[in-house]
């Protein structure tokens, strides 16, 4: 952080460290990220200018956009804990509910659960348009009722950016803040073993963690802000090798959710600024340029020893927020490199 964004006043709006977040997708380790927003909201010398995020990285991000045009700063901190622990508490959802949440927020890696291995081998030989032809799913019902799709559009204080992996191109598309309901958000977090493709405009979408865990390049290309943050739940490196099942399928999603972050941060570097028309994919020019922008990126990383949990009690959900904001805390303290 600057020292001149250290020493800002709070009160004077126009002192503030200007920020971009960018959230990634991981089950129910997006409590994690949760965390994370709650001490950069705390953080008076910062301005949270836009969020990209990928499956439960979107849904994080557009709780945080709506409770933020409703209430501001506290607002979105009370948006964000209500969203948590409405998944995570089983008063809250009937108990055919709790099956689809705990297989979503699952996340990408197994459970050691007999019922959940029994399903995972049973999606094997089935898909989603077999076992739920009429395509019922809670978790859409559950963001409609959470989220005021209509406030979201209407505000523009805050950009969004939300990814979605078109199912026939392969292709990453973002949908941005203006045209968001409920089904944007689920296509980008439609894992293809558990929900049938969501279909908008007549194309058929996939979680966006396909295509970018999150998106990095409207960030850049599509706002005044040159720092991003970057909340990182996907381990990029292991010093282990997996041995059973379980473990190497793991870690084979690890690796395949992780591509295109990886990708896109070998390509901030040196693809220039000026790329065409605002919102073309700067991915597409590669030509050094001397007139770039300076562009910087700090990464919270989730620590990685809970990869097997499978549901969202309300304490393991705590208990991941709370890491997330005194990491958050730490580096923005200067604790520790980013």
């Amino acid at each position: 952080m600057a020292a001149a964004a250290r020493r800002a006043s709070p009160a004077d709006p126009a002192a503030r460290k200007r920020i971009n977040v960018a959230l990634q997708g991981g089950g129910s380790h997006g409590a994690y990220s949760w965390g994370v927003l709650h001490a950069l909201l705390e953080d008076e010398r910062l301005e949270i200018r836009a969020i990209s995020g990928a499956s439960a990285g979107a849904m994080n991000a557009v709780v945080f956009a709506e409770g933020l045009a409703t209430d501001g700063r506290a607002g979105a901190r009370q948006k964000l804990h209500e969203f948590w622990l409405s998944v995570s508490q089983e008063q809250v959802l009937s108990p055919a509910q709790r099956k689809w949440f705990d297989a979503y927020f699952g996340g990408f890696s197994f459970s050691a659960s007999p019922a959940f291995q029994w399903f995972d081998a049973f999606t094997n030989y089935a898909s989603p348009y077999d076992f739920n032809p009429f395509n019922i799913n809670p978790l859409r019902d559950h963001l409609a009722k959470m989220v005021d799709f209509d406030l979201l559009r209407r505000s523009d204080d805050l950009k969004l950016f939300i990814a979605a992996t078109n199912v026939h191109t392969g292709k990453g598309e973002i949908f941005r803040r203006n045209i968001l309901t409920v089904d944007h958000v689920m296509a980008s977090a439609c894992l293809p073993r558990l929900f049938q493709a969501v279909e908008i405009g007549g194309v058929p979408y996939w979680d966006g963690g396909y295509a970018g865990n999150p998106p990095l390049w409207p960030l850049f290309y599509e706002t005044d802000c040159n720092d991003a943050i970057i909340v990182q739940i996907n381990p990029i490196e292991r010093d282990t090798t997996p041995h059973t099942p379980r473990d190497i399928i793991d870690r084979v999603n690890e690796i395949s959710f992780n591509s295109g972050l990886l990708s896109e941060l070998r390509a901030v570097n040196f693809v220039p600024a000026r790329s065409g028309r605002a919102g073309s994919d700067p991915l597409q020019a590669r030509q050094p340029s001397s007139d770039r922008r300076r562009r910087q990126a700090r990464i919270v990383r989730r620590h990685h020893q809970d990869r097997h949990n499978m549901d969202v009690p309300a304490d393991v959900a705590r208990a991941r927020a709370r890491v997330g904001e005194a990491l958050a805390r730490s580096q923005l303290r200067g604790d520790r490199p980013a």
